[in-house]
């Protein structure tokens, strides 16, 4: 048997590391190959100065950019098998920038020695399935000597993330900004935004986060607006929510209350589409941004070819260890150790897991359908089982400590579900740092980190 997987970022190399560690253990696993069109493995978390096109000719797979630290404790993506503290050898803190988030999802596949499985710089460009062979043809190019080749595997797994292909609205007037219009996924940092007015466009993650960015590099102002309600926190001076944008005059936006404002750039963060341009449409996921996106079973299973699999196609509030445990869950399918039920079976616990998601009420029910289904994944296979419930206390104590306060929740501290060790407070508050590197992160307390404050009690 052999398997194609589509993508060596963070699903992907889930997907390896479940097969090394069948290896390890003695079982028999099948060829697999990992296709992946950056130089790198990491996926988003694999960060580039580059927008629009890469060095290739292609269009850039990440939205990461400079500042970025982590939105959501590590406590709640942190790895059963792979811990924070194995990793840097010392407890770390709850909210770590890019740089060392990266460092510790490559440490753990480069540690597992699948590397050797990776094509880089390789891009699919199509899948086809012939049913009487039940064989998938994966054509890839290599993008450095535009070589492309064609190659048959018996199961294909997509692992190429949701978060690439940006969702652009349109306002009437826009083309007459003079400023920078941006989605998201071409912001690369805030510092330029010092002395200038911010507007973003949109009320979810991307929105609080590049405004609160765009704040702690200096903005004169930032203005978030919303099109159903706004996110709600008690923002500090000079950041603002709106009712949606109606129009644009040159640099001045109309609000639907009827305000008005000047702005000097403007960033999208309006979401992304689930898009595949190598799949045929028969292969293909279609469906919004979601924790139970419709037509896969388990969450992984093409319901109309079960030789396919998705990891990581949910919304997400579990990351890392949710593909961990879809990875698992799909490498035992392809060994035979968990039976492919057959399609009347399938599409009957896709129909009672989208009834759960249809019952969903709040942000806490969301939040426990996700780990509860997570959970499920679990119980199948040999990956280790951790203590979910305590994995939605911390989601839901995250959320209150953005509620508490949005521009200091970086620095609150958890316990580690897989150690119990305390998280360490960081040297400096987030909101005065401004030197995001490994280095300085990991460094002993350094003499200018005069605004580290007192640290809320650990969780």
């Amino acid at each position: 048997m052999r398997v194609a997987i589509i993508g060596a970022g963070p699903s992907g190399m889930a997907q390896m590391r479940a097969f090394e560690a069948a290896s390890r253990a003695g079982e028999e696993i099948p060829e697999f190959v990992c296709f992946e069109k950056q130089s790198d493995w990491g996926g988003q978390w694999n960060y580039t100065w580059r927008t629009g096109l890469d060095e290739h000719g292609e269009p850039v797979h990440s939205s990461m950019y400079r500042n970025l630290w982590s939105n959501g404790p590590k406590e709640v993506l942190e790895f059963a098998d792979y811990t924070f503290d194995e990793h840097f050898g010392r407890p770390i803190s709850s909210y770590p920038p890019r740089p060392v988030l990266w460092d510790y999802i490559s440490g753990r596949v480069e540690k597992s020695g699948v590397r050797q499985h990776v094509r880089f710089s390789t891009v699919v460009r199509w899948v086809d399935y012939d049913d009487a062979a039940e064989q998938f043809t994966v054509t890839s190019e290599d993008l450095p000597s535009g070589t492309t080749t064609s190659e048959t595997f018996d199961r294909v797994i997509v692992g190429v993330g949701h978060f690439s292909f940006p969702r652009m609205p349109d306002f009437d007037g826009i083309e007459t900004f003079p400023g920078r219009v941006m989605h998201a996924h071409d912001f690369r940092g805030a510092e330029d935004l010092a002395g200038r007015d911010l507007l973003v466009i949109g009320s979810s993650y991307s929105a609080e986060d590049i405004g609160s960015q765009a704040h702690k590099m200096g903005a004169r102002s930032v203005t978030a607006s919303y099109r159903t309600a706004p996110m709600g926190y008690e923002w500090p001076d000079g950041f603002e929510e709106k009712p949606l944008v109606l129009r644009f005059e040159g640099s001045t936006a109309h609000f639907a209350d009827g305000t008005s404002r000047e702005f000097d750039a403007v960033v999208m963060c309006t979401g992304y589409l689930h898009k595949y341009p190598f799949l045929p449409d028969d292969l293909a996921l279609d469906s919004p941004n979601n924790v139970y996106p419709a037509g896969l079973y388990k969450g992984v299973v093409w319901q109309r070819n079960p030789h396919l699999f998705y990891l990581g196609a949910q919304d997400q509030w579990l990351t890392f260890n949710m593909f961990d445990a879809q990875a698992w869950f799909v490498r035992d399918l392809i060994l035979g150790k968990i039976e492919m039920p057959p399609a009347e079976e399938r599409q009957a616990d896709i129909d009672t897991w989208l009834a759960r998601f249809e019952a969903i009420e709040t942000v806490a029910d969301e939040v426990r359908f996700q780990v509860e289904y997570t959970g499920e994944l679990i119980e199948a296979t040999d990956y280790p089982m951790f203590d979910l419930e305590e994995v939605i206390e911390i989601f839901l104590a995250w959320k209150r400590d953005k509620k508490d306060d949005i521009m200091g929740y970086r620095d609150r501290t958890y316990r580690s579900v897989m150690t119990g060790t305390i998280a360490a407070t960081h040297h400096t508050r987030w909101v005065d740092e401004l030197d995001d590197s490994i280095a300085r992160y990991l460094a002993p307390v350094p003499t200018d980190a005069v605004g580290a404050g007192a640290p809320r009690a650990p969780r």
